[in-house]
């Protein structure tokens, strides 16, 4: 199988992704087979589908039975995931400016002159932490193309500069786009024979990597969230920008400036994120993809909270992340 750097090789100029980063893969290519083939058990041909995500439901987060080597087990439950009512199915987050949303501009550059430090912005250390769950990756669709499946993640990482660390991810019960899918997919999983135990996190090593800090410098910042593409593209790049780095406080105003003057977004102002959280929220609204993207800021630091993909007919979530945790230490674990 051809890896990264031979087939950057064999393309040379050619290569439209040359100069991207490839990030470590939130779960091994063997787990990944593995979930697809423990629901193609249920299923006579699944689809499976990694790269168009859907609407996930809110399910009990799993505890890791034990830490692996070094590695901090995984917690319990969260606001957004209580034991009393798993599986319910997840809807979109409630805009305090549903109609009619007046342009992000003036507000975020407020938002960027009055941020505060993060707990973060008064800690050292070798690593880079971060502890993020995400909704819809992979999804799986029944033969009769109607009833679909959504994966669910949690991840920590511990990342130094030179790029080396581990990545440790846990496996959550799986979410679904409505009702009906929900219904289908536990009647056919009620003919399996139910797993025993809670599963360990799966633990990978990074490899050496250059992690260049991001850069507060506007136009080098612009670059950096490729907003020449538009606003649905910026969106992707700051859910990524906050996911591998410590983002410190200038870095976190130059953002929302740069957001700012990317034309098509909307403010949305109060939300309450996934985990319980107040924050304040932007969209923008793909038409030509029919899709809408969402980030929630921290009204008091400025940090990205969550990113959130939705289609926009009929409103359904495609993917939903949430950084739970971000930290500079000295250890791993």
């Amino acid at each position: 199988m051809f890896g990264v750097e031979r087939t950057r090789t064999l393309l040379g100029p050619a290569d439209p992704a040359r100069t991207a980063e490839v990030g470590p893969p939130l779960v091994s290519a063997r787990e990944l087979i593995d979930r697809v083939g423990a629901t193609a058990m249920v299923a006579q041909r699944p689809r499976v589908r990694p790269t168009r995500r859907l609407v996930l439901t809110a399910g009990t987060l799993a505890v890791a039975a034990g830490a692996v080597a070094v590695l901090q087990p995984f917690g319990g439950t969260t606001p957004d995931t209580p034991e009393s009512a798993p599986g319910t199915v997840l809807v979109p987050v409630a805009y305090q400016f549903d109609a009619d949303p007046p342009a992000a501009g003036p507000q975020l550059r407020l938002l960027a002159d009055k941020i505060k430090d993060a707990g973060y912005d008064h800690q050292s250390g070798r690593y880079m932490y971060h502890h993020t769950k995400l909704w819809g990756d992979p999804v799986i669709t029944s033969a009769d193309g109607r009833h679909h499946v959504a994966f669910a993640s949690e991840t920590k990482i511990w990342q130094a500069a030179d790029g080396t660390g581990n990545q440790a991810s846990l496996q959550l019960e799986a979410q679904y786009p409505d009702q009906e899918s929900r219904d289908y997919w536990q009647r056919e999983s009620a003919a399996r024979p139910a797993a025993t135990g809670t599963p360990a996190p799966s633990v990978i090593p990074l490899p050496p990597r250059e992690l260049r800090p991001p850069s507060a410098v506007p136009s080098e910042l612009r670059e950096l969230l490729k907003v020449e593409h538009g606003a649905g593209a910026a969106s992707k790049e700051v859910s990524t920008l906050y996911g591998r780095y410590v983002v410190p406080r200038v870095t976190r105003a130059a953002v929302l400036r740069v957001l700012a003057d990317v034309p098509g977004y909307r403010w949305r102002g109060q939300v309450t994120d996934r985990a319980g959280r107040n924050g304040v929220a932007v969209t923008f609204d793909d038409r030509e993809h029919d899709a809408q993207s969402l980030l929630i800021f921290d009204p008091e630091t400025g940090e990205l909270l969550a990113h959130e993909r939705l289609t926009l007919s009929p409103v359904r979530i495609s993917s939903y992340k949430v950084i739970l945790d971000t930290a500079w230490t000295d250890r791993v674990g």
